[in-house]
């Protein structure tokens, strides 16, 4: 199988190589931009054929003149900043780089599977699910979130979702993630503000109906989602556009308390303000409805938030092994 994986030295695209290799499957095409950050320590200890920038990629794509002959494209990189304002960038990154890929895809019979993300469902008054009815009613917050709706709008419109397959990404955590700066995981955060101050800051509530840290997400482990990932890879029949979360919407206290059990220390959580930026723009609360995932064909069980951060704290964080691949 020889399978190309776009945006491979991140968090969820390094992952899937790890499960790749995992499975025996080492013809793998990696499509990144590496720059001159850390990124690229997500790939020491994987197993590629080769890596291409991503600009170059494109091109090939666009002229049909990729050497490397792909079973499966799996679209995972992206500007992934739900702060980033730069509208231009965001449509011609997210969108029309996806939109140029799919459209390859399907002249040539390539299975595609593209990342979406949960931040189309902007404030979850259209609720979480991922029907097709209900897809050109949402209304994402961000201009990230809208980029990759575009998309969306435009995969079912095109009728490409017999085809393609697409996950909107709950929030995932979990190994490689590192290198994402201010767009780590909490889960990591709470690792890093315990071991410098003993305690856990987490926002303050503005809504009467949930209390301060009581806000609720759908927080996913990477190991989960790249399970998901090799699943859709290897099966065609499954094309759509779904969630990817656990389908059970837990506390950002609950997340708290499960990193201090990982790491053996007792509960101490301060309560701040939300920022002014994100205070219009702030989710209280989402969950995956995952029936139309399940009634696609997947079976495998979701590891508890509780199991997956122990996991996470204790043979990775706590062994200050900073990747898959090395661990």
């Amino acid at each position: 199988m020889n399978v190309v994986v776009t945006g491979g030295a991140g968090f969820i695209g390094s992952a899937l190589i790890w499960k790749l290799n995992r499975e025996g499957v080492n013809n793998i095409l990696v499509v990144d931009a590496l720059g001159t950050g850390d990124k690229w320590k997500n790939l020491v200890g994987l197993r590629f054929q080769d890596a291409m920038h991503k600009d170059a990629f494109l091109q090939s794509i666009r002229e049909d003149t990729l050497s490397f002959h792909p079973d499966a494209i799996v679209h995972l990189g992206a500007c992934s900043a739900t702060t980033e304002r730069d509208a231009d960038y965001l449509l011609e990154n997210n969108y029309r780089y996806t939109r140029t890929l799919a459209e390859w895809c399907v002249q040539h019979g390539t299975r595609f599977v593209y990342a979406s993300s949960a931040a189309t469902y902007g404030d979850g008054s259209d609720g979480f699910s991922d029907s097709d009815l209900v897809t050109p009613k949402l209304s994402p917050l961000n201009m990230y979130g809208y980029s990759k709706h575009l998309f969306d709008l435009h995969a079912l419109d095109s009728g490409y979702f017999d085809r393609i397959a697409g996950l909107k990404f709950f929030n995932v955590f979990g190994p490689n993630e590192y290198h994402k700066d201010g767009m780590i995981s909490m889960v990591l955060r709470s690792f890093q503000q315990i071991q410098e101050t003993g305690a856990v800051r987490l926002f303050r509530s503005d809504k009467p109906e949930y209390p301060d840290g009581g806000q609720k997400r759908d927080f996913v482990y990477v190991k989960d989602c790249v399970d998901v990932l090799w699943w859709l890879i290897n099966t065609p029949s499954a094309s759509g556009l779904f969630n990817l979360g656990t389908g059970q919407a837990r506390t950002w206290v609950d997340l708290a308390c499960a990193v201090f059990q990982a790491m053996g220390k007792p509960s101490s959580i301060q309560f701040i303000d939300i920022p002014e930026l994100l205070k219009n723009k702030y989710q209280y609360f989402t969950q995956a409805d995952m029936g139309k995932l399940r009634l696609a064909g997947y079976s495998a069980e979701f590891l508890t938030l509780e199991e997956a951060v122990h996991d996470y704290v204790t043979n990775y964080l706590s062994k200050n092994r900073a990747h898959l691949g090395t661990a």
